[in-house]
């Protein structure tokens, strides 16, 4: 059986305090790089090229671990969501974080 990973983006955050307070532009807005709804599916022969460039480097190396689980047909979070195929990720950013839905899809 051959699985895949759809990556969702559920959310764009922003915590204005801490952008102003740390990052070298006070005016930085939310993540440019995705956008709320935005789908990826992961497959193995594009899972080693963040899907052919088209996925943010930080943000693949805080859920890539979790991504290669999906592809091998592991569980994502046995015991701690609702659904072990199903895991609600973010990306290492802590002024502008992204939040990411990772489905498993078996078949």
């Amino acid at each position: 059986m051959s699985h895949k990973c759809k990556i969702t983006v559920l959310r764009r955050e922003l915590f204005p305090d801490l952008v102003e307070r740390y990052l070298a532009d006070p005016k930085t807005d939310k993540c440019p790089f995705f956008q709320e709804g935005q789908e990826f599916v992961v497959k193995a022969d594009n899972y080693f090229t963040m899907l052919n460039g088209q996925f943010c480097s930080e943000a693949w190396d805080a859920i890539s671990r979790y991504v290669y689980a999906a592809l091998q047909g592991g569980s994502i979070m046995r015991g701690w969501t609702n659904d072990e195929k199903t895991m609600i990720a973010c990306c290492n950013d802590g002024t502008r974080p992204v939040i990411f839905k990772l489905e498993r899809v078996d078949g």
